[in-house]
């Protein structure tokens, strides 16, 4: 009788210590915020097809907590960003380039 109650008892802690290791194994999956940001931010900027610098420009706005990637960008980073691409379509390099941009950004 005695042998069958500490029988009964090894059974029964190995089994509590079953379910231990099954709720820290769980703890394990879970994801925290910081991780299920990234991943949504991730599925997000795949729906839209982003790649290269718009790709790092969404997610550094989308994992900060802002909601779009445009509404990130100052004035001064669309004003830069316009000149830039205006310089690009005038085919302008070097000093040139340089004159046009400093004008460009000034007025």
């Amino acid at each position: 009788m005695r042998r069958i109650r500490n029988i009964i008892a090894v059974v029964g802690l190995g089994g509590l210590a079953c379910v231990g290791f099954a709720a820290d194994a769980d703890k394990q999956t879970e994801k925290t915020p910081q991780q299920q940001r990234m991943t949504d931010c991730n599925k997000e900027a795949g729906n839209k097809k982003l790649a290269g610098d718009e790709r790092k420009q969404f997610m550094s706005s989308c994992l900060g907590g802002k909601s779009d990637a445009k509404a990130a960008s100052t004035p001064q980073q669309e004003k830069m960003k316009s000149c830039n691409d205006e310089a690009g379509k005038k085919k302008l390099q070097g000093d040139d380039r340089k004159k046009f941009m400093s004008s460009c950004l000034s007025g």
